[in-house]
């Protein structure tokens, strides 16, 4: 279990009641100071059941006993609401209490049945190579599954055994056959392991075989130099030529692999589509589900998060400079300033210095142009974005910072000479980064 967790920090163990969740705090509880985690319980109660209260009531007695907190989350679904709403709807909420409460960790209680329901599950679904592998131990942002090497009856038998007094929960929605994997577990594999009965081990055996397999495709895309596989902020890219020369095949595999990458699932035919809007222009997007998007920008593919907010209305503009310190936070970008010594100002970086005075940092507007330090003449800003290989998508949400009428910085991009303090004039120190 140490190994999941490399940093110490606070965990929310997801617990809905049952005897896995029950499992997973008793035994989190015993190894929490060896690994230098604090466990916190996180209950969501989905307002479906009739005494979904009552459960509720049990994890908060289950936490107080070994004096850990424990927040319920409370949604109001309603009866007869499906696993395929209400998975979705916990794991938001549990995230929601993840961040409030600032967790680096959300564990929950996987165990190897879950992992032998889920391959079949995929089977049954047509799932790729790569969905086959199952669940993951890692997941995204902290989400860590330690229990996925034990069987349920080893940990109900280990349960019985440390807390014979537990009382646990069963959720009727676990035996409903409405819901596939209810379904699986209480008609398919059954029979499946009357006619196999290694059934199971064939089942996670395959699992690790996908695992094994989409590990080295992980590792594959980073050994192509002309492909230049690149992890950015919020996903991936590669260049977009060697794509075309590569056989169709191979080119797909690539892209799935690549897509991966960045926690974005590609299946056969939208690969297919992408490997086709791999040639189109520059600046061009192609949506990819999910809330995920491909982008042309230049000679590059890139796959990303799609923005939440639409790209033709930038925010207001905010002052910067009038103290003497202070931070400017403008649609995700973070621009901080103080009293310092001015050093040699230079053209390009995120960190400049400036003389005293206010101005506003604001988005780029058309007929933006400054005057570089250093250089002849006035560039237009957008053009000056577009060299630097911005993508289109980012350039009008990119900061500017104006004083007077001028443009002093566009950060990352190109300082101008207004507002030049000399080397060792008493001035301010402008610093700018992405949240």
């Amino acid at each position: 279990m140490s190994g999941l967790f490399e940093e110490p920090g606070k965990a929310l163990v997801a617990m809905s009641g049952g005897p896995d969740s029950r499992a997973l705090l008793e035994l989190f509880v015993r190894v929490a100071d060896e690994i230098d985690v604090t466990p916190v319980i996180g209950h969501v109660d989905h307002g479906i059941a009739n005494d979904s209260a009552a459960w509720a009531d049990t994890v908060r007695r289950a936490a107080a006993r070994h004096g850990v907190p424990c927040w319920v989350e409370r949604l109001h679904l309603g009866a007869g609401t499906s696993e395929t709403v209400a998975r979705p709807a916990r794991y938001r909420a549990l995230r929601g209490l993840q961040r409030r409460h600032g967790a680096p960790y959300l564990v929950t209680g996987h165990h190897a049945d879950d992992q032998v329901e889920t391959v079949l599950l995929r089977v049954l679904r047509g799932s790729g190579v790569a969905g086959l592998a199952g669940i993951s131990a890692r997941g995204p942002c902290g989400l860590r599954r330690p229990l996925l090497p034990f069987r349920r009856a080893e940990l109900v038998t280990w349960l019985d055994e440390a807390v014979p007094d537990h009382a646990a929960i069963v959720d009727p929605s676990n035996v409903d056959p409405r819901h596939d994997r209810s379904w699986i577990r209480r008609y398919l594999l059954p029979v499946a392991r009357e006619r196999f009965p290694d059934v199971d081990h064939r089942l996670l055996a395959l699992a690790q075989d996908a695992a094994d397999h989409r590990a080295a495709w992980a590792i594959a895309v980073g050994q192509f130099p002309d492909l230049d596989f690149r992890v950015i902020e919020g996903g991936v890219e590669v260049a977009r030529p060697p794509l075309r020369s590569y056989d169709k095949v191979l080119s797909h595999a690539i892209l799935r692999a690549v897509a991966r990458q960045a926690g974005c699932v590609l299946g056969r035919p939208r690969a297919a589509r992408l490997l086709e809007f791999a040639a189109a222009q520059s600046g061009r997007v192609m949506p990819l589900g999910d809330g995920w998007m491909a982008e042309i920008v230049f000679h590059r593919l890139r796959i990303h998060r799609a923005p939440e907010r639409p790209t033709a209305h930038p925010p207001d503009a905010v002052g910067w400079g009038g103290a003497a310190s202070g931070e400017a936070s403008w649609d995700g970008w973070c621009i901080t300033w103080g009293a310092a010594e001015a050093q040699r100002v230079r053209r390009e970086g995120w960190t400049t210095w400036v003389t005293r005075g206010e101005g506003m940092v604001r988005a780029v507007r058309t007929g933006d142009r400054i005057r570089p330090v250093g250089g002849v003449g006035r560039r237009k800003v957008r053009r000056l974005l577009m060299e630097q290989r911005v993508p289109r998508s980012e350039r009008r949400r990119w900061p500017v910072l104006e004083r007077d009428g001028d443009i002093v910085w566009v950060p990352g991009i190109c300082r101008s000479a207004a507002a030049l303090p000399r080397p060792g004039e008493a001035a301010l120190r402008v610093d700018a980064h992405r949240r």
